[in-house]
């Protein structure tokens, strides 16, 4: 018996960020995700290269979530000639606008000041890799969204189920139940498994049974440090750097991780962990609109976090400040003291934390709070990695401020989270994609290998034949 099912992974191949997967069944062909790539010059120039597939050639996209490495690609994939329906949750739907659409405008800002820099045509970012019109059109392909736990068709022998992955709000893990007409498979994708015993979303919800498994594995081989733990580091970041008179600059992930910073500090207020004295600044528009969305979707909320809405604001405080025009964030750069200040991007690789940074680095008294991934490649990773000086809209900037890594805020299952996440149901084979290689995704191999479970680790668009 010859399948003929095929699956192929075109982004997130032995590395962290691009996630892209392609299932051709009966010769229908489903993608699921299209992210971008994100670190060095060298994955920004993957971006731009050809995605191993015709785009035309994809009848349906399937979206886990609305990070940028995992929705960052559709306006090319669009303007590359898919004319498919694309399919989600209704909260993913609404942030992966705002995402794109952030990601067009900064795209074109960047382009416009390689162009003035003289910078040559074949290098990254010359031009956009697309622009906010094509990240318009792309949202016309969204069909009506997908609830969770409900077994959708997609095309002739291929049908869905999103199920909860409590990453970020709408997240999902998909399965997939293939038919092609000789042998039924089925096959789920993890997307980006979630940190359990979060205060805003409901945990993830374990994966079924199935015969393959795509598994992420950006935390494969350690251990998150506990919640309360981590809390109590950023707020005493917080009380010793505005103590000496410093700046508090927390580069943040617009979508969950500002949120439940929001509400920690909140709750610090509250509690007289930190002083009521600060201003707190969210200074992202995609941030600010990412939480104007989170009140329109309660039905992503755990229950805990319901009743605390009943009750107030969870994310407000006196001193917050929306600081959505360019005026306003170059303002608090004025700020010397007092201040603790959430911009993105998490990397550091583009948007409003670079200026903070450039202002706020070189100073003793101020701290760099990381509470996120860092990317090899990135500025993020650099300063995480003890740089004594980073390069900064070419000028070098000097290390002194006290650099916090604070890991347990991640979104992201850590090993113990991503084993619980996959239990002791048979597989065929788990493949393990988005993780660092020589770290989170072979010692997951080796974990799963010792556990009696059959591992791949697909190369970047290699054929695997699901039998």
């Amino acid at each position: 018996m010859n399948s003929k099912i095929v699956y192929s992974c075109h982004g997130a191949a032995k590395q962290v960020t691009g996630s892209c997967h392609l299932v051709t069944c009966n010769d229908r062909r489903v993608l699921i995700d299209c992210g971008m790539f994100q670190g060095g010059r060298e994955q920004e120039q993957a971006n731009y290269e050809p995605f191993g597939f015709d785009p035309a050639s994809i009848d349906v996209l399937l979206l886990t979530h609305a990070h940028l490495d995992h929705c960052g690609r559709i306006p090319k994939l669009v303007h590359d000639g898919f004319r498919g329906r694309i399919l989600t949750t209704a909260a993913t739907r609404d942030l992966a606008r705002v995402v794109m659409l952030d990601a067009a405008g900064l795209q074109e800002e960047e382009a416009m000041r390689n162009q003035r820099r003289g910078r040559r045509r074949d290098e990254p970012d010359f031009v956009p890799l697309y622009t906010l019109d094509d990240a318009l059109h792309a949202m016309d392909y969204f069909a009506e969204p997908v609830a969770y736990d409900e077994l959708v068709p997609v095309v002739d022998g291929i049908q869905a189920r999103f199920l909860d992955a409590g990453h970020i709000l709408g997240s999902a893990s998909i399965l997939l139940r293939l038919d092609d007409g000789q042998q039924q498979r089925d096959m789920v994708f993890s997307g980006d498994q979630g940190n359990p015993g979060r205060p805003i979303l409901r945990d993830p919800v374990p994966a079924p049974p199935a015969d393959y498994v795509v598994m992420e594995t950006t935390y494969g081989n350690r251990p998150h440090r506990s919640l309360p733990d981590s809390v109590d580091e950023l707020h005493r970041a917080v009380r010793e750097t505005v103590a000496r008179g410093g700046n508090v600059i927390i580069p943040t992930f617009a979508l969950e991780r500002a949120q439940e910073v929001l509400y920690y500090l909140h709750r610090g207020i509250l509690d007289g962990a930190i002083p009521a004295r600060i201003s707190v600044f969210l200074d992202s528009p995609m941030a600010i609109s990412a939480t104007e969305i989170f009140r329109r979707h309660p039905e992503c909320f755990d229950a805990g976090f319901i009743e605390q809405l009943n009750h107030g604001d969870p994310f407000a405080m006196p001193s917050l400040h929306f600081s959505r025009e360019t005026g306003d964030s170059m303002a608090i750069n004025n700020i010397e003291s007092g201040a603790v200040i959430l911009a993105g991007s998490g990397m550091c690789t583009g948007g409003r934390v670079r200026h903070h940074l450039k202002h706020n680095l070189w100073r003793e008294k101020s701290s760099i709070v990381f509470v996120g991934y860092a990317a090899a490649g990135t500025l993020a990773r650099r300063i995480v990695d003890g740089a004594q000086s980073v390069r900064i809209f070419n000028e070098e900037i000097r290390v002194r401020a006290q650099i916090w890594t604070i890991n347990g805020f991640s979104a992201h299952a850590d090993q113990a989270a991503l084993l619980k996440w996959l239990g002791t149901s048979p597989r065929r084979k788990v493949l393990l994609v988005h993780g660092e290689y020589e770290s989170g995704m072979t010692a997951m191999a080796e974990r799963l290998e010792g556990l009696g479970i059959a591992t791949g680790m697909p190369g970047m668009h290699e054929p695997i034949l699901i039998d």
